[in-house]
């Protein structure tokens, strides 16, 4: 099975060189977290006491994923797995990196993770902007409705004044119930939002748009 992500790696450790964070690059969240620790400190994920002292000094490779908390009650229990070692064991699992678990394993418990992480309210608002057709516009309510939640109108507002992808989530294309535009200071200047509708041939009256005429229909729009 073909898994393609497109997130944020960092190395953000000066101590530990060898250890790489993946983070979802709109929530800005981890999914993965791979470290290097001494064997010792993660022995009870062969569920068995590590006695010689050669093996005691080995080091291992380890990832973190995030994971529901009776999951991580159940596979905890299998060699190669314990609830996350240095995270909040409700939330994280920990899997050796050592051949123990078959990478297709592996790979399952990544792509669990990085979906977690990333189906959020406010991941989901940027796809439902995302779905916006250039030339149209959605109102707030719009968006939220089809983020599956009709009631967050607010939370769409807070999720697109923090667009960290203004390229790709055009948000330039949401206005208000009324047609209207947002705020100067959320586009970071007078007029960029008009300027930005009026480049994809929407027309801007008195800082508000015709919905009659530019407005998406929602009930084609969520189908």
């Amino acid at each position: 099975m073909e898994r393609t992500y497109s997130p944020l790696v960092e190395r953000p450790w000066a101590n530990g060189p060898e250890d790489i964070t993946f983070k979802e690059r709109e929530t800005m969240k981890w999914f993965a977290i791979i470290i290097r620790v001494k064997r010792k400190h993660v022995q009870a994920i062969w569920n068995m006491n590590q006695n010689a002292e050669s093996e005691l000094l080995d080091w291992v490779d380890i990832i973190n994923v995030k994971a529901d908390a009776d999951f991580i009650a159940m596979i905890a229990q299998v060699r190669g797995y314990m609830a996350g070692y240095h995270m909040n064991k409700q939330n994280w699992l920990t899997i050796a990196l050592d051949g123990t678990v078959e990478t297709e394993q592996i790979l399952d418990c990544i792509d669990a993770s990085y979906h977690k992480v990333a189906d959020t309210p406010t991941k989901r608002i940027y796809e439902a902007v995302k779905r916006i057709p250039k030339g149209c516009v959605a109102t707030y309510g719009q968006v939220a409705a089809m983020a599956g939640n009709p009631r967050m109108s607010r939370a769409v507002g807070n999720a697109l004044h923090k667009n960290p992808d203004p390229a790709n989530i055009p948000c330039h294309r949401v206005v208000n119930a009324k047609g209207q535009l947002a705020k100067e200071f959320v586009f970071g200047g007078k007029n960029v939002q008009e300027e930005r509708l009026l480049a994809e041939n929407v027309c801007v009256t008195n800082g508000c748009v015709n919905l009659k005429k530019y407005g998406i229909k929602i009930e084609n729009e969520i189908k």
